[in-house]
């Protein structure tokens, strides 16, 4: 009994220890990023007032900026440490830009009608539906523009097309547009499906809806470093694991989480009766599966070296986390 319980506390250290760790870690990302985020959303009186304040509002709401964090940490893992994150700066602002985008728009009554976001009103209720619609319309703008004019001119275009790919209907889009047709029964219900098909349709969504940008924000990151074949391979194996390990412990939480911590709804996804990792697997399956996927994405950040420490560390992470 006692051996257990040195065990269980050793695991709390250890939890705690890598808490504060990868806190510090995102904390540096953010005091680098946000000032890079206010600048790109400064607009000239061109830009409708009511309009560029929801663009602020969406975008500069507290957050962990874990998209751009990828590409800051894929770039440092690939190119010189001292210069990568100035040179990525502008794919790490534009990332977070279409996520903010994509939240606005899923926030939206005729999408998934949340009223909280990162703990405050979501944009169509803390302005009205019309102005969320063109806020996202314009922040999706912003990163391409960005994209195309402040990354070396050796990787803009290709940047471009991976960030073009990850936004679209084969990606992104195309994941949330799944996610409303299994919801909303526009398709035969997977309710009474054998569970097979079930996990292999919320792949297919959670792999489109969530893990294209993260897996686009790793490679934009390598690509302004320079990264070779080689380093971009590590870094979408890592992003592929990581992506799933993310959605798996983001449905725990949703399951089990608190809201105050979470700064959103909780519960949400079983009262609709949406198909999650915890509600077809079991909650004990689900966290079996994050942790495997865990290890196998701090593996390929290993085999990255020491620039790559950060994003080890978050693999590691993503699965204790509470928020």
């Amino acid at each position: 009994m006692a051996s257990c319980s040195v065990s269980s506390g050793a695991a709390t250290a250890a939890a705690d220890a890598l808490e504060a760790e990868v806190t510090q870690a995102l904390g540096r990302v953010r005091e680098f990023i946000e000032p890079r985020l206010e600048a790109a959303l400064t607009f000239s009186t061109e830009a409708a007032a009511r309009l560029a304040d929801s663009m602020r509002y969406a975008v500069l709401a507290p957050g962990k900026r874990l998209r751009p964090a990828l590409v800051l940490w894929a770039a440092q893992a690939c190119g010189p440490r001292d210069t990568a994150w100035e040179t990525a700066a502008p794919a790490a602002v534009a990332v977070e830009l279409i996520h903010a985008y994509s939240l606005v728009h899923d926030d939206l009554p005729a999408m998934d009608d949340d009223d909280l976001r990162r703990g405050r009103p979501t944009c169509h209720r803390a302005f009205d539906e019309a102005t969320a619609i063109l806020c996202g319309d314009a922040l999706q703008a912003r990163a391409f523009e960005l994209v195309a004019t402040q990354l070396p001119a050796a990787c803009a275009a290709q940047a471009c097309a991976v960030l073009a790919k990850a936004s679209g209907a084969e990606a992104l889009v195309g994941g949330q547009a799944d996610d409303l047709a299994a919801e909303r029964g526009w398709m035969p219900d997977l309710a009474t499906a054998p569970v097979a098909e079930q996990l292999a349709w919320m792949d297919r969504i959670n792999r489109r809806k969530t893990g294209c940008l993260f897996l686009a924000a790793l490679e934009l990151g390598g690509l302004a470093s320079g990264g070779d074949r080689q380093r971009l391979d590590l870094l979408r194996r890592f992003g592929q694991a990581f992506g799933v390990a993310f959605q798996i412990a983001d449905d725990l939480l949703d399951a089990e989480g608190d809201e105050a911590a979470m700064g959103k709804r909780v519960g949400k996804d079983a009262g609709r009766g949406k198909l999650t990792f915890p509600t077809v697997m079991g909650i004990a399956a689900a966290r079996e599966r994050a942790q495997a996927l865990s290890v196998e994405a701090a593996a390929a950040a290993g085999e990255l070296g020491p620039g790559a420490a950060e994003l080890a560390g978050l693999a590691r992470w993503i699965v204790t986390r509470n928020h």
